[in-house]
């Protein structure tokens, strides 16, 4: 493996672990994203069965209300309705429809209308008599509340042309406003009570009245106009959205839905109800000019047919529900006037919005196509939610006849992570941290192994300089001295050289097998107590002459309260590290002014004793401080470099201090360098 690294340059390694992470983290991504792409589409087919589900309870709740109003009978639609049957027993009572404040189960209802056979219009609010309504037990502001209702009804109905202006109130130069509030009944508002009064409107006024609710009826269908540019009456046309549909097939059975319950509405027109109703006779007078009612109410028995509701838009926005009543061979139209937006609401909006198919989707309600209302909840999901579908269509249905015109479409506003997916996500993210941080460190052991081989490899280059230098020069003189070329005088300087030669070879090869002992787990230190100041005495005279033989001077500078001190040391390896750290000083102190170096101790505090050993060099830069104690490390070039050393020295230091339980750090000095070692005191 070391072999390998030795060829391995730093470019080299990151390609590798780059092939090694695309190698592992393609498939991975695939393989999460497929995941990820099925819960996606798993997530929203869930939710498209919800929102089917919800179109169903809609739906439901319409044709419920549908139900409801198509069981009113005829003569609710009447003020005043005959309880009993026959004679005296034969009773007056209200409409349920003309209790007050109105209350309808419709919601948006802005009130119920009746168009006679004439043309003519009512409303269950106002009595036969409007002028004398006190004799209804109505008051005097009911009664005007009343009217304004009714004539906001016949004022919405005539702006669209369904029921004719009043010529009585046309003459007078009276407008049927829907704020209007007349204290008084206009005399044509109420019902006539001449003979000739009574008799049918004129035939233009039954044109204008149910002829224009016909029309209604037989409208064609948006869908069927696709060749005619019929003008927007909502917000925008379904086509100009452009809702996506990721359901290839989920227009196919919603079209033959809607053919269906098209077919089914044309059926139900044709079908009626009959029922048999009395009312009381408008002939007769309910009360004389003295005020008293009858003692008996003349009323007139009838059979009504009915037909279903239809439902239709009118030119201004409203809503419209009607229905076609023949009685005694005469028709009626009955209907509910609807305003748009609180009826899409209560229909639609009311289960929509508190629903969870709310948080992610938009609820759009279209007529005939065009899009007529939005609802949406002002919530977000996380970020885990995706919104690469935003806009898709989710689900599409129309409603039952007669809302058969009313689309259901949801589409999707953000999609909420599937069931799982935060596990995928997760997970994918924790395998992600793991690689990145797997090959992040295979990186960096790479990179130590690669510099740990360049070292070994300047290791050995400086041992052999270290040693082929010395032995070279052993050799020559011992040479000399041996055959006899050297002066008498010069001996003892040869001698004096071949004896510090071997110190230093000494020192180098002792550094090497401890180092490599610690390096093997083999180095056991023996810690025993030692008095600081005995100790150093046998240490110093070695340190001094270490100094000597290099031409400096070492100068002790020690405390008297810490000479006392007593430590728990190996002898052996704190004069290793001392002598260390003197060589080292000696080394980079080279032809510096001050020809010296410090060795002093002084007590940090009761625990701790303090050495250092300070040269006056250059110093050591504050970016090589911590790498000076790595093995191997040299500041210079094995090429170019001018001192000496293995670049183990400084390593052999710190792990002997951390043998002996203290520390080593260097801190700079002007000028110079301090390398301190801290000791634990007993």
């Amino acid at each position: 493996m070391r072999g390998g690294f030795r060829s391995l340059h730093r470019s080299a390694l990151r390609r590798l672990l780059l092939l090694l992470f695309v190698a592992l983290a393609t498939p991975t991504a695939v393989l999460v994203w497929q995941a990820l792409s099925e819960m996606k589409w798993e997530a929203l087919h869930r939710h498209r069965l919800l929102a089917e589900e919800l179109a169903t309870r809609i739906d439901q709740a319409a044709a419920k209300l549908i139900a409801g109003e198509e069981r009113r009978p005829f003569t609710d639609f009447s003020f005043l309705n005959v309880v009993g049957s026959g004679g005296s027993a034969n009773l007056l009572q209200r409409s349920s429809l003309a209790a007050w404040p109105p209350v309808a189960p419709i919601a948006g209802t802005l009130g119920y209308f009746q168009i006679d056979a004439a043309g003519r219009f009512s409303t269950p609010y106002l009595p036969p008599d409007h002028e004398r309504a006190a004799r209804y037990g109505l008051s005097a502001q009911e009664s005007e509340q009343r009217l304004a209702l009714s004539l906001r009804i016949h004022h919405i109905l005539r702006q669209n042309r369904l029921v004719a202006a009043s010529p009585v109130a046309a003459q007078e130069g009276r407008a049927l406003e829907p704020e209007a509030a007349a204290p008084t009944m206009p005399k044509a508002a109420a019902p006539a009570r001449s003979k000739s009064e009574r008799s049918p409107e004129p035939e233009t006024a039954l044109v204008q009245s149910q002829a224009a609710f016909d029309r209604l009826a037989s409208a064609p269908k948006r869908s069927q106009q696709r060749s005619v540019a019929v003008p927007s009456q909502g917000i925008a046309r379904l086509e100009e959205l452009k809702l996506e549909q990721p359901f290839a097939d989920a227009d196919a059975p919603q079209a033959s839905s809607r053919e269906k319950l098209a077919t089914g509405a044309g059926a139900a027109a044709s079908r009626v109800r009959k029922e048999r109703g009395q009312l009381p006779d408008p002939v007769v007078d309910l009360a004389d000019e003295a005020g008293d009612w009858p003692s008996r109410i003349p009323v007139r028995s009838f059979e009504s047919e009915l037909d279903r509701y239809r439902f239709s838009r009118l030119e201004d926005g409203h809503f419209v529900l009607f229905r076609n009543v023949w009685r005694d061979g005469q028709r009626y139209i009955q209907g509910i006037l609807l305003a748009q937006q609180p009826f899409l609401q209560g229909l639609a909006g009311g289960l929509f919005q508190p629903s969870l198919l709310a948080l992610m989707s938009d609820l759009m309600v279209a007529y005939q196509g065009d899009l007529q209302q939005l609802f949406g909840s002002g919530e977000r999901y996380d970020y885990l939610s995706s919104r690469e579908m935003q806009g898709t269509l989710l689900y599409r249905t129309a409603l039952s006849a007669p809302f058969d015109d009313i689309d259901l479409l949801f589409s999707v506003r953000q999609l909420p992570p599937g069931a799982g997916s935060g596990v995928i996500i997760w997970s994918a993210a924790l395998l992600f941290v793991v690689l990145c941080g797997g090959l992040l460190m295979l990186y960096r052991l790479g990179l130590s192994q690669i510099e740990l081989a360049r070292q070994q490899q300047e290791f050995v280059s400086a041992v052999s300089h270290e040693l082929k230098t010395p032995l070279t020069s052993i050799r020559m003189y011992g040479e000399m001295l041996m055959k006899g070329w050297v002066e008498e005088q010069r001996r003892e300087r040869y001698y004096r050289y071949i004896f510090d030669e071997g110190e230093r070879l000494s020192r180098l090869i002792e550094n090497v097998l401890r180092f490599a002992r610690m390096d093997r787990g083999e180095q056991r230190l023996e810690l025993v107590e030692y008095r600081f100041g005995g100790l150093l005495e046998e240490i110093r005279p070695k340190l001094a002459a270490q100094a000597e033989q290099a031409g400096y001077t070492l100068r002790l500078s020690c405390e008297e309260q810490a000479q006392g001190a007593l430590l728990r040391v190996d002898a052996d390896a704190l004069t290793q590290v001392l002598i260390n750290l003197v060589d080292n000083a000696l080394k980079f102190s080279v032809g510096c002014a001050r020809r010296e170096v410090e060795l002093g101790c002084r007590s940090l505090d009761r625990d701790r004793l303090r050495l250092w050993v300070r040269d006056y060099g250059p110093g050591v830069p504050r970016d090589q401080r911590r790498k000076i104690f790595a093995m191997f490390y040299r500041s210079e070039d094995e090429m170019t470099r001018e001192t000496r050393g293995t670049g183990i020295g400084l390593a052999l230091v710190e792990r002997l201090m951390r043998a002996m339980h203290g520390s080593v750090g260097v801190v700079e000095r002007d000028p110079g360098a301090e390398f301190q070692l801290d000791l634990q005191r007993r």
